[in-house]
């Protein structure tokens, strides 16, 4: 199917939807987890974890090092995209070298 007929089967789905005709269309649920809430200790454990410093932490994430000295001093929260990928972090503790985001040598 190229791409002019997966659009027109598309809207012919969706118009099906609307008169009533639920069977005819594919419907999805999707769950989004709870944002979570790391704080210093849990963001210093996680940089720990991969044996990095603060510098280099802060290169991963992509802020300053000043900026995670904040988190893990409580002086400052992670934000929402930041407080994702460190719950990534703990769920794949390889994530960052499958991304080739750090290359152990």
């Amino acid at each position: 199917m190229n791409v002019k007929e997966s659009i027109i089967q598309g809207l012919t789905e969706a118009v099906e939807y609307e008169k009533g005709n639920k069977s005819k269309a594919k419907r999805s649920i999707v769950e989004i987890a709870d944002l979570p809430n790391y704080h210093g200790k849990q963001v210093k454990e996680i940089r720990l974890k991969k044996n990095l410093s603060q510098v280099a932490f802060a290169q991963v994430i992509g802020v300053a090092a000043k900026t995670v000295e904040a988190w893990e001093s409580d002086r400052n929260i992670p934000s929402g995209p930041v407080q994702r990928l460190l719950s990534m972090m703990v769920q794949d503790d390889q994530i960052l070298e499958k991304n080739n985001i750090i290359v152990v040598k």
